[in-house]
């Protein structure tokens, strides 16, 4: 069986930026959890990482599954249109990958006391919730106004996965605010998105960099949820700095909002979210935060070989 059609229906680069999310979550929850960060987190925070990959691959199965009428036009070298793989293989595979990570999630949420029936039913909660946002994205809300929403939902609810890590001690308020600056940032993207494989509206695309650019304001408010001296003194600098590798490459597709430059922002974007949560985690646990970037190079690497719009 040959493995690179499937790497590219579960776009594999792009994986490593849901592992990010959840990397972020467990940087925030590490720093409001009453207990210490023990063999006992880590096995969580383990479990939520599979659960976050297999949400994330089952998302982009289905989401191929439901687009091949389309993409048999627009897209004919993707592995389901050019018959790399079956669309019945397809429609198994998103089931199990599913399944793997709603148990996964589900499991994570098991206490250190879990033989003596104390569960954290968070993670359960969460996932399912997550598993319905990509269901209906996927199959109907993509080809909405309401599509990037869909989207930015979908990782507002793996950013609160990862800090179910906090098991409660975390306030709902300081999770809805990290989770959003992520969530919005991706409203934008997706919307930047939308009309990648053909010509694009300039005006469009403005109105989509603005919303990441909202959503880096939503970040940078991000150090008032945690207490004083915590996060990194460079956390606004840090900001700043993405934001400008992020507007180089969207000033150009906005210039000439060509397909390459369109995809070219886009791909840089969506890899950008890694950096993005390493600069969040910096809020809550320091220059440690910055470790999510060495998520960035194996995700480039594979991106060179594989597409991950």
């Amino acid at each position: 069986m040959r493995l690179l059609p499937y790497a590219r229906l579960l776009r594999i680069p792009n994986v490593f930026t849901a592992l990010a999310d959840i990397a972020l979550g467990a940087c925030a929850a590490s720093m409001f959890r009453s207990e210490q960060v023990d063999l006992a987190f880590i096995g969580s925070a383990c479990g939520l990482l599979l659960a976050a990959a297999c949400l994330y691959c089952a998302g982009m199965v289905w989401n191929d599954y439901f687009d091949l009428e389309e993409d048999r036009h627009d897209r004919p070298f993707r592995p389901l249109p050019s018959g790399q793989v079956s669309t019945r293989i397809a429609f198994w595979l998103g089931l199990a990958l599913m399944a793997v990570g709603w148990l996964s999630a589900t499991a994570s949420g098991q206490s250190p006391l879990g033989w003596m029936g104390v569960i954290d039913g968070t993670p359960f909660v969460i996932s399912a919730a997550l598993i319905v946002a990509i269901l209906l994205y996927d199959s109907w809300l993509k080809r909405t106004p309401f599509g990037p929403f869909g989207m930015g939902a979908c990782r507002f609810l793996n950013v609160l996965l990862g800090m179910t890590l906090a098991r409660g001690s975390m306030p709902w308020p300081t999770q809805l605010h990290v989770a959003a600056a992520v969530g919005v940032y991706i409203v934008g993207v997706t919307w930047f998105a939308r009309t990648e494989a053909t010509a694009s509206n300039a005006q469009s695309l403005r109105g989509a960099a603005l919303v990441m650019l909202a959503a880096l304001g939503i970040a940078l408010a991000v150090p008032v949820r945690v207490p004083p001296d915590t996060g990194s003194p460079l956390y606004p600098y840090l900001l700043v700095a993405f934001g400008f590798y992020l507007g180089f490459p969207v000033t150009a597709a906005i210039e000439q909002p060509t397909p390459q430059r369109v995809q070219a922002a886009v791909k840089r974007s969506i890899l950008g979210l890694i950096a993005l949560d390493a600069i969040l985690a910096t809020a809550f646990v320091g220059a440690w935060g910055l470790l999510l970037l060495l998520l960035l190079p194996p995700a480039l690497y594979l991106g060179r070989r594989l597409y991950s719009t």
